[in-house]
């Protein structure tokens, strides 16, 4: 069977011929290319489709987990004699964890590959939850399930989605959407087999079990085996001189003489340092883009409300009076219709009639989001909450399926690995911080309404903010418009407040983009 060639197409760096090195410069590029034609593979078919049935399984058992969390809200309240705020700093930790350690998982898979990130991901993950099942005490609690877990599940589903952009380039947009599929069905499995279990054997052998099932990604990183080098990697090699240099250097310091590099390594260090925070925190795109900030700030702040139902909706059902089954199955509705409404909504913002215009369909989403939790303070009937599940669910689809596209519509593509970066890490404080403060809220008033109005407020806030100042910038560049020339391609830059430099013909878009949140 012959091997067809790989689809990705890597330009080399264009050689630099000097005196001393123009023979090393010309047989490193010879490597190079050696070395992409041997770690080419077959993508979008054969063993690409395993891949993503993979991912899918990834997705639902890192992203899908933290739904259960809920069901075991009250029987952990009671086990460790604890508050509402003290219980839900183990939820908290876990999702801001999951979300806020991308920046690292991007690190950890540039230098070890995607392959050893999500098996390294899901044995931490089950240590975990195995180590949590013998907790004394919710601050171990919350440093094995809430940290190791949460970590173990970032690096797992991060590598996985890095994998798919390795082993599908004609249908990546495909199985991506295909992939994201697993976290709704997490959603609806997660929460049935939590409720099922506990009430079989308890929560501490359910957390025992649970270790078992997440070493379950250890076996989908082992089908994502590699497919290629890294995209723009050259076998290092040392230049002609390089070896001399560095001895006659080397006899200087033996003679007490101080080294030019010696004396420039701290300033180096913090050049280094530098250019790391700016390749994985855009701090410079968010002083200098407008939209980026806007969206930024609004999202980071919206995700303080959004959480706060998936939390406290189960205990707030089950104080009313709703069995603890059915208050389960609440999470596992708005799961199944996130299989179904996600990729429509996605579809959708597709179309033409949105392009550059998706910000307005994704804050109508999350005024959907705050307006639906009114529903939770009119009634705590079970046929009542089935109904806000099912609002709540449609708008958290619109809500899920644009965070990113959005993004994407903000700031240029070459940048947004990055912006990304700044993104999520902002987000996992507020996911961190707001269920505990809600918690809070709830010991000292001794009421669950308070969570869905605390929720409303954060969400219908953050909607009216997002939407007035995009459409006073919207306005603000119309007029500037007006009396310059027109762009080309106005949607491109539709957010984008600063000049930024037109991209070369010849300079390709990157190929993998890391995603780290969901």
């Amino acid at each position: 069977m012959s091997r067809p060639r790989c689809a990705h197409n890597h330009a080399l760096p264009a050689l630099r011929f000097s005196p001393s090195g123009a023979a090393w410069e010309e047989k490193a590029a010879t490597m190079s290319q050696g070395g992409a034609r041997g770690a080419a593979k077959p993508q979008d078919r054969g063993w690409a489709w395993m891949v993503l049935l993979a991912a899918v399984l990834l997705q639902g058992l890192t992203l899908g987990f933290p739904s259960c969390i809920g069901v075991f809200f009250t029987d952990l309240q009671h086990e460790f004699q604890a508050s509402n705020s003290e219980t839900s700093w183990f939820p908290s930790i876990m999702v801001a964890v999951l979300h806020g350690g991308g920046p690292l998982c991007s690190i950890l898979v540039k230098r070890f590959g995607y392959r050893f990130a999500v098996m390294l991901g899901g044995l931490l993950s089950s240590v975990g939850m195995v180590s949590s099942s013998f907790c004394k005490s919710l601050g171990q609690l919350y440093l094995t399930a809430g940290l190791i877990t949460g970590l173990g599940s970032c690096f797992s589903f991060q590598a996985g989605v890095t994998a798919l952009g390795h082993y599908f380039v004609r249908w990546q947009a495909l199985a991506n959407a295909m992939a994201s599929t697993g976290v709704s069905l997490g959603f609806t499995l997660w929460p049935l087999l939590s409720q099922y279990m506990l009430d079989e054997m308890g929560w501490r052998n359910t957390f025992l079990i649970f270790g078992g099932i997440l070493l379950n990604c250890c076996v989908c990183g082992a089908i994502m085996r590699p497919v290629q080098l890294a995209p723009g990697s050259l076998v290092q090699l040392p230049r002609p001189g390089e070896d001399s240099g560095r001895r006659a250097e080397e006899a200087q310091l033996s003679n007490g003489a101080s080294s030019p590099h010696l004396k420039h390594q701290q300033q180096n260090r913090k050049t280094a340092c530098f250019q790391m925070l700016q390749k994985y925190l855009a701090f410079d795109i968010f002083c200098q883009n407008k939209g980026y900030q806007i969206y930024t700030i609004g999202v980071t702040w919206m995700m303080m409300g959004f959480v706060l139902p998936h939390v406290y909706l189960v205990p707030y059902a089950i104080q009313n009076g709703v069995e603890e089954r059915k208050a389960a199955l609440l999470i596992s509705i708005i799961g199944f219709i996130n299989i179904f409404i996600r990729p429509l909504t996605g579809l959708l913002s597709g179309h033409r009639i949105f392009t550059g215009r998706r910000i307005y369909l994704f804050n109508l989403a999350v005024l959907l989001c705050g307006l639906s939790n009114f529903i939770c303070i009119i009634s705590a009937e079970f046929s009542v909450l089935i109904v806000y599940c099912v609002i709540l669910s449609i708008a958290m689809s619109g809500v899920g399926a644009l965070t990113f596209q959005v993004l994407m519509d903000v700031v240029e593509m070459d940048r947004f690995s990055s912006a990304l970066g700044l993104f999520t890490v902002l987000e996992s404080i507020t996911l961190l911080i707001g269920p505990p403060l809600t918690g809070l809220l709830v010991d000292i008033t001794n009421d669950f309404h308070y969570v869905f109005y605390t929720s409303s407020f954060l969400l219908i806030s953050a909607a009216l903010f997002m939407g007035l100042s995009f459409c006073a910038l919207e306005k603000k560049r119309n007029l500037k418009e007006a009396s310059k020339v027109p762009l080309d391609n106005p949607s491109r830059y539709q957010y984008n407040d600063t000049p930024t430099e037109p991209q070369p013909e010849s300079q390709s878009t990157p190929a993998v983009v890391y995603v780290t949140s969901i």
